[in-house]
């Protein structure tokens, strides 16, 4: 009868999960795979890069999420002028109370879409690390926490640098996952074509899903299991990353921590109570690849961090009791 359960909770999940990507899918046409992502990275409780061209659905992405999940959005949109109070909100002084009460920014939201995060100073995109690390924010010296969901999507343009600041590694480590939506393929831009009317996709979107839903799925992904030799095979991929000669940083403990969470995730998604080493190879690049930082010897040779983790995958056996 427990294993029953556990196969009815397996399905339900996978169910809810397939029902949140067809409904984003209404609106970003011809990316099943990128929706998918996102929704690995949602349940995994970690927030996302977007990093790629103008126009290709990066804000579309984060409210279509929203409104499938029926949680609030919150917009950022980073600028050279954007001040930390402007994340965060900012305490204001009531006449008639002769007090200060605190008036909540836009952080305090379910999806937070953070556009184009590397034209803000340091100082501003600092204000949003907390929220990301610890999903509260401080302000005049009182904490005030964040409620769940909480992910924030930022989005950042890898071709324009003229007047942005490069997030450091503490802040890329902060993100679970980058990830890059692409051109559509000619089928599914026509498609997107045929189907466009007066009104936005967004506009027919209604919800398929509540926070009660998502923190079902949150549950259910802590309860895959992990067997110790797949625990194992993380630890030296990890440890083969920190020792690689075209790697000056390598895997940190959080990342090797995301790795397993996202992998728990994907076994979930795919209806197994178990997850295996396919997982871990199949999100590595997503979950890695912005985490770590190619030698100066290497840059110069053209080898990307990508390349470096496909050698690793190839190369690091996989325990056989875990495979």
């Amino acid at each position: 009868m427990a294993t029953l359960e556990a196969d009815d909770h397996l399905a339900t999940a996978t169910a809810v999960l397939a029902r949140i990507a067809d409904n984003v899918e209404r609106v970003i046409r011809g990316k099943r795979d990128v929706v998918e992502l996102v929704l690995l990275c949602l349940v995994a409780e970690g927030h996302l890069l977007v990093e790629d061209v103008p126009g290709v659905g990066k804000t579309s992405l984060a409210k279509a999420l929203a409104r499938s999940l029926d949680v609030s959005f919150g917009r950022i949109q980073f600028t050279p002028d954007l001040l930390p109070s402007d994340v965060v909100g900012v305490s204001v002084f009531n006449r008639e109370t002769q007090q200060f009460s605190f008036r909540a920014g836009p952080v305090f939201a379910g999806v937070v879409l953070a556009d184009e995060i590397n034209r803000a100073s340091p100082k501003t995109q600092s204000a949003l690390l907390e929220a990301m690390a610890e999903e509260q924010v401080t302000v005049d010296g009182v904490t005030y926490p964040l409620s769940r969901p909480f992910i924030v999507i930022a989005t950042q343009n890898p071709i324009e640098h003229e007047g942005t600041y490069a997030l450091p590694e503490s802040q890329l480590d902060r993100f679970l996952m980058r990830v890059a939506i692409g051109y559509p393929s000619p089928d599914a831009e026509l498609d997107l074509l045929e189907h466009q009317t007066d009104a936005p996709a967004l506009n027919d979107l209604t919800p398929v899903a509540d926070a009660d839903d998502l923190a079902a799925l949150v549950r259910a992904a802590a309860s895959i299991h992990v067997a110790p030799a797949l625990r194992q095979y993380l630890v030296e991929l990890a440890a083969a990353s920190r020792s690689h000669p075209d790697l000056g940083l390598g895997m940190s403990p959080r990342a090797t921590l995301s790795l397993l969470r996202v992998s728990r995730v994907r076994a979930l998604s795919a209806g197994r109570a178990f997850a295996t080493p396919d997982d871990v190879k199949a999100l590595v690049r997503p979950v890695l690849a912005h985490r770590l930082t190619t030698s100066g010897d290497a840059r110069l040779r053209g080898v990307s961090p990508e390349d470096v983790l496909g050698e690793l995958v190839d190369t690091v056996r996989i325990p056989r009791s875990a495979r």
